[in-house]
Parts: structure tokens; sequence; C-alpha cells
């Protein structure tokens, strides 16, 4: 195929559901539903895993995590396996990364020919605390990321829209030169991701319309086993009240608002220089967000709020307000960029699990495809992993009682039907479907295995324990920020 342009955008911790495009019944994301208005929206998207870092590398590499070995927010990419920037240097191509990558660092070779106001891990570490595993670290006594909220300035607000305007003169300088080759921009944003705070004219949109109830909070719920845990140790809604949960809610939906500004920003130079027509465009997220849903916040499980992420596509050839119901994850990127510089064989070459996007975009929908996703991250003492086919959801938690849903009757995931005898071979198939992929308990072996050494070589669990636990990656110049 002719090479394009690609802009890919990436947002952090947007829920899937929480655009107008996906149907929401209020957030305003106008620059996102033109997106969606103008090309393929993808209905059925995961990420590879619920949490930052290792989302951000199978992004990357184009590869599972279990593949990959970056496990949660203390094992960073460094480059050691090949990614999608590497591929397309090699093959006389280049990408840029414009705002968050949440890498190791910005003097390791990952690939890109330049990293612009680039946001890394802690120290170059990343998070230690997060390893500790059986015994799990106790409760938080204190978080600033729930009680710091409102309508209000924060870092991250400014970073991204430091982030925007560059992006939009980097893709004004590109169209000043007339010889330059296809280009290929990754535009990374922080918000939505808390703290749960958002720019006044931004919560205001939402400061008048009486929040919905999270599902699911109940306290005579019985919740599984594996996300009982997840709520004691992310203990985020310890910290919520009854007049403060409207709050964080207003805020997340504002940050949203906010976000779809900078996307709506950086779309409008693409057009004003006029090469929108020779772009592709990718939008989507790392992971989602809870909200309060099961009394849970953030990411970490395999929820539809936690896993499932927008996913859009748009540009040239690519079906215009067309709706795939395709299980698509965030290992197609790669796959697709490679196919946008008629790379796609150097994807095949490499083993890559993906597909291109553009052309899943073009086909039928392909409901039996399997979507994969892993988790081994903060907050679970085993791993978790999930297959979505079809209209099921199955979730295998290692040394737990599995989890079965039926999306179509129940896609609030209310009943799992894990017990359901009808529901046997169904539950077998899948778990079979898993087992092909990876061997599930040598996973979460070889992943508990990893995080002791990375927690050993921060000088031990008690020194780990003592330095506390810090709120948020601090955006390029500013310190972590540590709580006991």
């Amino acid at each position: 195929m002719e090479k394009m342009n690609v802009l890919f955008i990436m947002s952090d911790q947007h829920q899937g559901k929480a655009s107008g495009c996906y149907g929401h019944d209020f957030v305003q994301t106008p620059n996102i539903d033109y997106l969606a208005t103008s090309g393929t929206r993808f209905t059925n998207s995961y990420t590879d895993s619920a949490i930052c870092v290792p989302a951000r590398a199978a992004v990357a590499t184009g590869r599972y995590v279990h593949q990959t070995q970056y496990w949660d927010n203390g094992h960073p990419y460094e480059g050691r396996v090949k990614a999608w920037h590497h591929m397309l240097r090699e093959n006389g191509s280049s990408a840029t990364s414009i705002g968050k990558l949440h890498f190791r660092n910005e003097t390791d070779n990952t690939g890109f020919e330049e990293q612009v106001i680039p946001m890394h891990v802690v120290e170059g570490k990343g998070d230690a605390r997060s390893c500790i595993k059986r015994p799990m670290t106790p409760p938080m006594t204190q978080s600033k990321t729930m009680t710091d909220i409102g309508a209000g300035q924060t870092s991250y607000q400014k970073y991204d829209n430091d982030i925007a305007t560059r992006a939009c003169e980097w893709l004004r300088a590109k169209a000043e030169d007339p010889n330059t080759d296809p280009f290929c921009a990754f535009v990374s944003f922080v918000c939505p991701h808390p703290p749960y705070k958002a720019p006044a004219e931004f919560y205001d949109l939402y400061s008048k319309i009486e929040m919905p109830e999270p599902k699911l909070r109940n306290p005579d719920v019985e919740y599984h086993p594996w996300i009982k845990l997840g709520q004691s140790q992310r203990n985020f809604d310890d910290f919520v009240t009854e007049d403060s949960l409207p709050v964080l809610m207003r805020s997340y939906y504002g940050s949203i608002s906010y976000l779809d500004r900078n996307i709506g920003r950086v779309v409008t130079a693409l057009e004003e220089t006029g090469l929108r027509d020779s772009t592709i465009i990718i939008y989507t997220s790392d992971h989602g967000e809870n909200l309060g849903t099961r009394r849970l916040w953030q990411k970490s499980n395999m929820y539809e709020e936690a896993s499932f992420i927008p996913m859009i596509l748009s540009g040239p050839g690519v079906p215009e307000g067309k709706v795939s119901d395709t299980p698509v994850t965030l290992v197609d990127i790669a796959p697709t960029i490679l196919d946008s510089q008629g790379l796609l064989e150097v994807s095949k070459s490499h083993g890559l699990p993906g597909s291109s996007l553009l052309n899943l975009a073009q086909t039928k929908n392909d409901a039996n495809r399997i979507a994969f996703t892993e988790y081994h991250a903060a907050a679970a003492d085993r791993s978790a992993f999930m297959i979505r086919k079809g209209k099921y959801k199955y979730i295998h938690y290692v040394s737990y009682e599995p989890e079965l849903f039926d999306l179509e009757a129940d896609p609030d995931e209310l009943n799992s039907l894990h017990s359901d005898p009808n529901h046997c071979t169904t539950l077998e198939q899948l778990e079979a479907d898993l087992r092909s992929i990876c061997d599930p308990e040598s996973v979460d072996e070889q992943a508990y295995i990893s995080q002791c050494a990375k927690v050993q070589a921060a000088g031990g669990r008690d020194a780990v324990m003592a330095r506390g636990k810090y709120q948020g990656t601090p955006t390029p110049g500013q310190d972590a920020e540590f709580l006991t």
C-alpha cells in the first residue's frame, strides 16, 4: 500500500464508555466523536493490561505482557524488546514521540528519532512497592489522589496543554518541509488520569448534572475474592464520602472534556496544514477507569470499566462512520502503524500477535476473534487473565475461581455464569483458548519471581515500604511525592 502519515493519539485512563460516540449519556467529547464519525470505531476494544507501564510496553512492542515480561509499573520498557519505533527506523522510516511514554528513561535506545517533553517512570526505576506480594502491603492510610479533588489546576493539565502546543508546532514544521517523508507522530496525553481535578470551565460542564450512582456499591454485594483483595489494597474508596463521590465523577468527566479539547487542537492543526487527507489518525487509551464501580477506583482488573478502551481509526481509505464489533487490543497498534508505512510484512516476520486495524476496518465483523488481556501488577497477589470471544468474557484468576459473563445479556457484568452447568462447555472452551496463548500458572510464577527480585534490588520489603507510595508519576522537571 502507499505510505501514509500517522498521527497516533493516546490518552491515559479514558474509560471506553465515557465518550459521546460510545453512547455515554452526557459526557461532552465533540472532537473524539468527530474522529469516530469520519472513520471506524471499534466497540470491543481492550487494553492488554489494565495499568500504565505494561499497557504502554504492549503498545510499543506489539507483544503480550507475558512475552516481554514488562509485568507492572516497576518493570518499565527500556528497548530490550524491539518496538515498532525500531522497526520503522530499520526500514527507512521514523517516529517521534510527544508527551508521556512511561518508559525507563530518555537515554535508552527505544527507537524514536526524537522524544519531545517525555514523561518516564519515577527515577528510571518505577514502582517497586507494587511488586510486593505474598504477603501484600497494608492498606493506604492517606491518599491525596482522593481528597484533593474538584475544580482546579494540576501539573498534568499544564503538561497536556504543552503536549498539544508542541504537537501543533511539530505538525506545522512538517507541513512546511516539502521534502519530508511520511511521518509518524505519537502524541500521548496524561488526562484524564487522576488527580480527580478538572479546569473550572470543564468541571462546570457537569456541575449541574446529577451524577449516576456507580453500580455494585451496596455493602451487601458479594465481591469476587480477587477483587476484595484489590479493594483492600487499593483502598481509594475508604476516602470517599457521600459528598465527594459526585465531585470525583464530575472531575473525571471534566478531565475527559479537557482531553477532548486538546485532541481537537492537534487534529485542527493537522487539517490547517493540509495534511489531513494523507494521514491516518489512531485514537486510543492505555486502560480505563473504574470510577467507583464495585467500590473500585482507577484500573487494575478485567471488568469493562477498567479494561475496555476507546479505539478509533480515521483517515484515507478508512470506512467512514463504520462501527466494528471485531475484538481488538493495543497489540494491534504496532501492525497498524507498520502497515501505514508499507511494512506489514515486517510485522509478520517478527511474529507479532496483532493485526492491522486498517485491514480489520475493511472486513466484516469477526466476533470470534480473541481479545486477550492479563494483569500481574499492583494489588493482585496472583495473576489474572481475560479472554473476550463472541458474546462471552472469561476471566481466569490463578488460584481463584473464574468468572464468566455473557456481555450481550449482561453488559454490566452483574451475574457470573462460571458455576452454571449450562455453560460448562463454554467455560472449558474459553479456558482452552487461554491456554493456547499461555500457561497462566507458569506465567504467574515468572511474574512473581521477577517482582521479588525487583523488591530486593530496591533494598527489600521494609525499605520499600518505609519510603511510601508516590502520588502519581511527576511531569518532567518535578519530583515525586511519597506518602507513607
